[in-house]
């Protein structure tokens, strides 16, 4: 993945003008008049702080334990991308690449493929660290202010090895983001067009700064109650920034020791269902089932993902949770023992 100056300067005029890019067939957004093109010597050195980031971008390619849970839903072999963000060889990623992970290599520009160790992995954020274990020789690319970025400013998307490719774009809203899976995130950045090469992707900023990291895509991008258009969510750095020195220290936030159940639901309607249980959970063991509605937790209304989650973690991480539940028109509560996921995690011998 070799960027060079001339197409990173193309990138950079598509950055600046990014609120006229036909992104829809409608505006996605209000937004101002598009800023002019920086023009000679500054453009030319934006363009080469976008070149210095886009070279922080590594691939990653991990191999999880064969008994990791994990690998129910997301493989054994995992690949995607990272971020360097330490002059030491740290890199940033998004956790569920590395997540119950045994082997981990990091895939140079330059054709190499150095080892590393998994640093932290964090439920709360979904962010992952991993530590180089060879000199990389790559510059670190600096930490931006996610929250400064607004719906007319013009970004970079940047994958890493083996394919590594590199986009414009523009973030279309910025929200609270609650997962199918147990996760709940603020200020969850959304742009257009999606990426499928997603996975730890960076998003930087006209600066060269990194301001996301890549975790999904979503169908709509702007919100459910906006028109649909596809798009990727990042993870931003700004949640990152309080949290990173106790990653490195305890391989986690202590927002991450919290209660889990092992379900997957939808919300639809003002309903919130089950569509999986994982096996060997809390939520099997209590008799939760595919296609149950989770009408109250802990005495709670729930009619959002949002809701659910956070009334979840609201108690100690190992306790008895109630949950009201909708199964074939009738009502019933389950009292589900809930479990510290963080310690339920495969790791290594010796880790």
């Amino acid at each position: 993945m070799k960027f060079r100056l001339p197409r990173l300067l193309t990138l950079l005029l598509a950055l600046a003008a990014a609120p006229l890019l036909a992104l829809a067939a409608a505006p996605l957004l209000a937004s101002t008049s598009a800023p002019a093109p920086a023009a000679g010597s500054e453009l030319e050195s934006q363009s080469r702080a976008l070149e210095r980031a886009a070279s922080a971008v590594v691939g990653i390619q991990s191999l999880a334990l064969p008994d990791a849970r994990s690998n129910n839903t997301l493989g054994r072999v995992r690949q995607g991308s990272g971020v360097v963000i330490g002059h030491d060889g740290l890199v940033l990623t998004i956790g569920y690449l590395i997540l119950e992970a045994d082997q981990v290599q990091l895939l140079l520009d330059d054709g190499r493929h150095l080892p590393a160790r998994v640093v932290a992995y964090d439920l709360d954020t979904g962010f992952g660290l991993l530590q180089a274990l060879a000199p990389l020789n790559i510059a670190p690319a600096p930490l931006g202010r996610s929250g400064q970025v607004a719906a007319e400013d013009g970004l970079l998307i940047v994958s890493g090895e083996p394919s590594g490719q590199l986009s414009a774009a523009r973030m279309v809203s910025r929200r609270p983001f609650a997962g199918y899976w147990e996760y709940r995130i603020d200020g969850a950045l959304f742009t257009s067009p999606p990426r499928t090469d997603h996975s730890g992707a960076g998003l930087f900023n006209p600066r060269g700064e990194l301001v996301g990291i890549g975790s999904l895509v979503v169908a709509n991008a702007l919100g459910d109650d906006q028109p649909r258009h596809p798009g990727n969510m990042f993870v931003p750095t700004d949640l990152l920034r309080p949290i990173l020195g106790e990653m490195r220290r305890t391989g986690a936030s202590a927002a991450s020791r919290r209660a889990w159940l092992g379900i997957n639901c939808v919300e639809q309607g003002g309903q919130v269902r089950v569509v999986r249980v994982n096996d060997d959970s809390p939520a099997e063991r209590a008799g939760l089932r595919v296609g149950d509605r989770i009408a109250a937790i802990d005495g709670t209304p729930v009619m959002s993902l949002d809701t659910l989650w956070t009334q979840l973690w609201r108690g100690a991480p190992e306790r008895e949770v109630a949950l009201e539940v909708e199964r074939n028109g009738a009502l019933q509560t389950l009292n589900v023992n809930a479990v510290d996921r963080h310690r339920q995690l495969r790791r290594p011998s010796g880790v």
